[in-house]
């Protein structure tokens, strides 16, 4: 296996996993108290039919290159959730080149899209969230700076949530909220684990906010889905949307962020773009 980020590697992910387990989950006699939580590690390799050595060496980071076989065993006795399955794969790969991410990667079309979308809320992200471009409903709707800002001062999103007072006074499921958005980011970076400005997010959430310090060394991974989305804002009112994220073929790094509103959401945001 290829050299991976210190802080993002398959061993680490691995030992996370095992952690979380107790030997009743699994089916397997415990005996006594341990000294450290969790399975041992040969107690993985029992459920998972392969050597302690051989696993031992695969979560040190060892290149012992496992096969797919290999790793859905692992899977299945680490009780893998299929997001966290996939990650592992992921996390597996041998490393590759990463391309280069353009300054911004969009192209005139995917501005008219964001613009005909309205007053439905859409933005594009960049490979570490950063935020590329916004429509005006998502500038009202999400308090967004002006569209035409410089590429230093574009917002994070996941910062945006992380740090900003009024999300936490308006969202009183706010943690549980930030702990999700913690682990689609985290497999989001499961991509590019050698990509300078990803660990520059991660390095500055780590100082600044508490909650991704607490969630971020439990590795929980989630792969962002479609799904409802409602809540209210003093200076909107009631809102209900279907969040949908789309990727472009040719820039597999953005996300395209769709927010479709609901009748009466898109009727208030119409009339509150017009004054």
């Amino acid at each position: 296996m290829g050299e991976m980020s210190s802080s993002l590697s398959l061993g680490e992910f691995m030992r996370a996993r095992r952690e979380r387990l107790t030997p009743e989950e699994v089916g397997l006699p415990s005996f006594g108290r341990r000294r450290t939580p969790g399975l041992r590690r040969e107690e993985v390799a029992h459920l998972a039919n392969i050597g302690t050595s051989w696993y031992t060496s695969l979560e040190q980071g060892r290149e012992v290159n496992p096969s797919v076989q290999v790793l859905d065993s692992i899977a299945d006795a680490l009780q893998l959730s299929v997001d966290e399955r996939r990650h592992l794969h992921m996390l597996a790969r041998t490393a590759k080149s990463e391309e280069e991410e353009p300054a911004t990667g969009i192209n005139i079309g995917m501005e008219r899209m964001l613009l005909a979308l309205e007053p439905n809320p859409a933005f594009i992200l960049g490979r570490n969230w950063d935020m590329l471009m916004w429509n005006q409903a998502a500038r009202l709707v999400f308090r967004l700076p002006a569209t035409d800002v410089k590429s230093e001062q574009r917002p994070n999103w996941l910062r945006r949530f992380l740090t900003e007072s009024s999300l936490q006074t308006n969202n009183p499921d706010w943690e549980a909220k930030a702990q999700v958005m913690i682990a689609h980011f985290r497999a989001d970076y499961a991509h590019f684990p050698q990509d300078e400005r990803f660990h520059e997010r991660i390095e500055e959430f780590l100082q600044t906010s508490e909650v991704f310090r607490a969630y971020w060394p439990l590795h929980d991974v989630q792969i962002a889905a479609d799904c409802h989305k409602r809540w209210s804002d003093p200076s909107v009112g009631e809102m209900e949307f279907e969040l949908v994220t789309l990727e472009t073929p040719h820039s597999p790094y953005m996300k395209v962020m769709i927010y479709t509103a609901t009748v009466e959401t898109a009727e208030r945001l119409t009339h509150l773009l017009k004054t």
